[in-house]
């Protein structure tokens, strides 16, 4: 299908995963109603997309726009195994459970978006993932924003809208204005920048950590909250973000996770439950990822994680499927406290 093909909207069910799936999802469809949305432009191969820029989410579908690129650390352990496999001269390093300085990093764009309200209840990712801490001191409460989320650059689908509305989203206009002189014809307002420079400590999306077993990828994004003081001791609080995705034919549940937890201050913790968030959710080839949000805190400024989920497949087989070590790591501190108020 052309770039240039009229792009259409299912609003029943979204599973956009490339320019060709997408002309499948459309012709699936069409017995539904439908809604016309835009043209797809040509994504960017290199460098990258400015403020205002409309989108939809190559894995999950939805509607977005763009506000602000991050520039992050990819750590890919599956790099370092295909090394191995192939007797390389890196073939000699540890691939164990370790934050390690194994896995080479790499730099890697992306970027702050906002959802579509409209899609919100239709696509498998948590739409209030991103929280911030309560703004007392001694306050253990955390709130979020609706519809904010990451997206990488390999997942934005530019197109140009043909709606009388672009996006629906508290934030939209409080932080765009239309410039039609503009492409995209869109550009940020100052309110929109005040609210990066202010919020930047507890957005910065800087490291993301990668492994695929038996053809299921677990992204790992971790961010730092901050931390909470009271006479007796200081909580420091991080937020993780995981990412699930089917890269194989067969569909897999997620039954069990599995979670070891290393503090600073000496303690090993170990964490064992049914599913994540109350779910054990099914990658299908139809619906092939899903996407959700929790919280960690420790008495100490730094620690790791690693872990598995325990899989099972249509045909009955169990696997462990590896959680990517990531490191928590706290930052300096100033008096603002975090808030995602505008």
């Amino acid at each position: 299908m052309a770039w240039s093909t009229m792009l259409c909207i299912c609003r029943l069910r979204y599973n956009v995963v490339s320019a060709s799936r997408i002309k499948t999802f459309v012709v699936e469809y069409s017995t539904r109603t439908l809604v016309e949305v835009g043209k797809l432009e040509t994504p960017k191969i290199q460098g990258k997309y400015d403020a205002g820029q409309l989108f939809l989410h190559r894995v999950f579908g939805y509607r977005g726009v763009i506000l602000f690129p991050w520039s992050a650390r990819v750590y890919d352990r599956d790099i370092l195994a295909n090394k191995k496999a192939t007797k390389t001269p890196d073939s000699e390093v540890n691939t164990s459970n370790q934050i390690g300085r194994e896995v080479k990093g790499r730099n890697h764009m992306y970027y702050q978006v906002l959802i579509d309200s409209r899609d919100c209840p239709h696509i498998r990712a948590q739409t209030e993932a991103v929280t911030f801490l309560g703004q007392q001191e001694n306050s253990k409460s955390l709130y979020a924003i609706p519809g904010l989320d990451y997206a990488a650059h390999e997942d934005v689908l530019p197109y140009r809208t043909t709606e009388h509305q672009p996006l629906c989203h508290e934030l939209f206009e409080k932080f765009l204005m239309p410039d039609p002189d503009k492409d995209p014809p869109f550009e940020a307002r100052e309110t929109l920048r005040a609210w990066q420079e202010k919020n930047h400590p507890w957005l910065e999306l800087s490291d993301v950590h990668k492994e695929t077993t038996e053809n299921i990828r677990v992204t790992v994004t971790p961010f730092y909250m901050g931390c909470r003081e009271s006479q007796s001791s200081t909580v420091f609080w991080w937020r993780y973000c995981i990412r699930l995705e089917n890269l194989g034919e067969l569909s897999v549940q997620l039954r069990e996770r599995h979670w070891r937890i290393f503090s600073l201050s000496g303690t090993l913790e170990t964490v064992r439950g049914r599913g994540v968030i109350g779910q054990e959710p099914v990658l299908s080839p139809q619906q092939p990822a899903f996407q959700y949000s929790s919280h960690i805190s420790l008495q100490a400024p730094s620690g790791h994680m690693w872990g598995t989920f325990r899989m099972e497949r249509e045909d009955g087989h169990t696997f462990d499927c590896r959680i990517p070590p990531f490191s928590l790591e706290s930052k300096n501190e100033d008096n603002n406290l975090p808030t995602g108020g505008v």
